[in-house]
């Protein structure tokens, strides 16, 4: 963000209460890869019903995220999720949004997060609903599968859905839910599955409550974020997008800024004061619900 980019969307967003909506492109400093940046391999991600009508799309699935979720569990936040997680504990936003399911805002420290898409940390089971820790059930998947992980190393290439690269999984044992035998999902939302409606409620909400939107890191490509930036256009409120590359939402952004996340959102949070509610000593103002 040069200078002039800076200064003009500090003029624009200074104090206004925010709500930000994030996606992948926040997570490639942590190193995690995003699906649709500049220099991004394809993806094919497997769709919902894939992965509930067909064993061996399962297992191939199953394979391929124990791999991938062994290299996301030590990313760590880089110094765009430190920014928001400031910026919110100083009042300027009413609440965050992330398509993410790497968890990184709240490892950064932001509490108030809506995590649309849900999160690679946990398991639910299709049939009872039982969550599951994801650490939990990594413990299990290998000692079923101590053969198939013998002499393997993490993947290189990891989808933001903890997705890995691994061709041969051939061998690979699912575990089943431990309290009724049914097929156990991660517990985020795939290609052709809804979001749960209860979470686009409180997103909503939080949109409503802010004076504008900051998007960092979407593309826009889908439309459960693209939404959003629909709503908050309506209401006549500004919209910042920081991406690298073209978005969906291009159109309907006060101003877009091509530029990288991590250097964009902490010359914000250096430059952005609290806004007037928090100025004027609302340090218990809240957003509206808040779905985790």
């Amino acid at each position: 963000m040069d200078r002039g980019q800076l200064r003009e969307v500090l003029e624009l967003l200074s104090g206004r209460p925010l709500a930000v909506l994030t996606g992948a492109g926040l997570s490639t400093d942590s190193g995690i890869p995003d699906y649709r940046g500049p220099g991004s391999v394809p993806r094919n991600p497997m769709t919902y019903q894939q992965f509930v009508s067909d064993e061996a799309s399962r297992r191939r699935y199953w394979a391929r995220n124990h791999a991938g979720w062994r290299h996301m569990r030590r990313a760590e936040p880089n110094s765009g999720h430190y920014a928001l997680a400031d910026l919110e504990q100083r009042g300027v936003l009413t609440g965050l949004i992330t398509q993410n399911v790497d968890r990184l805002h709240q490892a950064a420290g932001s509490r108030k997060v809506i995590d649309l898409h849900g999160r690679f940390d946990r398991v639910v089971c299709l049939d009872c609903r039982t969550t599951v820790d994801r650490a939990a059930l990594a413990l299990r998947l290998e000692e079923l599968n101590a053969h198939w992980m013998a002499g393997r190393s993490d993947a290189g290439d990891v989808a933001p859905d903890a997705d890995a690269d691994v061709s041969d999984t051939e061998g690979f044992v699912i575990a089943a839910c431990e309290v009724c035998g049914g097929m156990l999902k991660p517990d985020f939302v795939y290609f052709g599955e809804n979001v749960p409606k209860d979470r686009v409620a409180a997103a909503y909400a939080l949109v409503d409550t802010a004076a504008a939107l900051l998007v960092a890191g979407s593309s826009l490509t889908v439309m459960s974020g693209l939404r959003f930036v629909r709503h908050a256009a309506k209401q006549d409120k500004p919209v910042v997008i920081i991406n690298r590359g073209r978005t969906r939402g291009d159109d309907l952004a006060t101003v877009k800024v091509e530029a990288g996340t991590s250097e964009s959102l902490q010359a914000l949070s250096a430059g952005l004061p609290e806004p007037a509610e928090a100025a004027a000593g609302a340090s218990d103002w809240q957003a509206g619900p808040v779905i985790r």
